[in-house]
């Protein structure tokens, strides 16, 4: 998602016993695309010491499940509350937007450190023995050298591999080199069941998941039907290219992002440029946060049949809104929820079978 730059924080706490090493690079290695262990389980059950290989340039070495996990970015939190680890989460951070109802007593049982971007010091008050997130700039803060930092505490981190998969550059919101696919969403489902021990919970959330996609897109329009996807800041909006979550979305059910031609993950574009590629349908982020003007769905409505030259679009004229969750667009289980509801959308509005 658009990064909102956090501010700056240091802090110590006593060691607990689980190491992180270093790289120096961020991506994947061949051990990692498989499910990312250097030790077997045996009979489905993890080995420890557990060692996930390049997790965005850093080793990371778990000694045992861990009991005290914080997770800064609501991606993250979702998929340990999906794998049913309520009792093993300490804290979370950073929310786009409301809870999964289906998971929303679950989080109840979890205590909230912040809504946006939580400190250094106030995760390590509960004396974490996990740190995971969605986003680096959400666990780094401005210090590049976070991780190292929580690793000399003895506090292993986990990064969602979407946030460094074919970048090309370390903002997390800039460039990939490649689309990023939904298998690299499994893939962190899969290396997160296998640290807490549960990697069959991890299999069969995997399995859910791949049906549901395989069932929205079944439901492919039958022409090509164009579309962009909003996420905020109605001055010069954060529009979708073509190498995130809002592109898996698009591949999945064959239609087109008309920002398609740029690798950039959130480029900042004009409305002008929206409008001289006139997309047929508009995906409104419904965020429920107040970080950019337009985060909530109403200001983003009011704002594109107001404007002179949104009021233009023809999906604006035809009023064909895709309502989403700021976190379906971001590389999640969510972007799962975000597939179903473009394709019903679609479907309701006469563009889809």
């Amino acid at each position: 998602m658009p990064r909102r730059t956090p501010a700056r924080s240091t802090g110590l706490l006593a060691g607990i016993a689980l190491t992180t090493t270093l790289l120096a690079a961020c991506g994947s290695s061949s051990s990692d695309q498989a499910s990312g262990r250097t030790v077997a389980g045996t009979e489905g059950k993890t080995s420890y010491p557990l060692t996930i290989k390049d997790n965005c340039g850093v080793d990371v070495t778990i000694d045992q499940a861990p009991e005290r996990a914080v997770s800064v970015n609501q991606g993250s939190t979702e998929i340990l509350l999906s794998l049913g680890l309520q009792d093993r989460m300490v804290g979370t951070a950073t929310w786009t937007d409301e809870i999964r109802p289906d998971l929303a007593e679950a989080n109840a049982e979890v205590p909230r450190l912040s809504d946006n971007t939580v400190s250094y010091e106030r995760v390590l008050k509960e004396e974490p023995d996990l740190v995971t997130a969605s986003f680096g700039y959400s666990l780094n803060g401005e210090d590049p050298d976070r991780r190292a930092q929580y690793a000399k505490l003895g506090v292993p981190t986990y990064l969602a591999p979407s946030h460094c998969d074919g970048r090309t550059d370390e903002s997390g919101d800039g460039p990939r080199d490649h689309p990023l696919e939904m298998e690299t969403v499994y893939r962190e489902i899969t290396q997160l069941a296998e640290i807490f021990d549960v990697p069959s919970r991890g299999a069969e959330l995997v399995a859910e998941l791949k049906q549901r996609m395989k069932d929205a897109a079944a439901s492919a329009p039958d022409d090509d039907v164009t579309i962009a996807y909003w996420f905020a800041n109605t001055e010069l909006p954060y529009m979708a290219g073509a190498n995130g979550s809002p592109g898996v979305m698009s591949r999945t059910l064959g239609i087109t992002n008309v920002f398609d031609d740029t690798d950039v993950e959130w480029p900042q574009i004009s409305w002008e440029s929206v409008l001289d590629r006139d997309p047929d349908v508009i995906a409104l982020g419904d965020l429920r946060r107040d970080q950019e003007t337009g985060d909530r769905l109403a200001d983003k409505i009011a704002f594109l049949e107001s404007n002179p030259v949104t009021k233009q679009l023809t999906a604006v004229r035809e009023k064909r809104y895709v309502v989403l969750n700021g976190a379906d667009m971001n590389p999640s289980i969510r972007t799962v929820d975000g597939t179903e509801k473009i394709a019903k959308t679609l479907a309701d509005l006469g563009l889809a079978h």
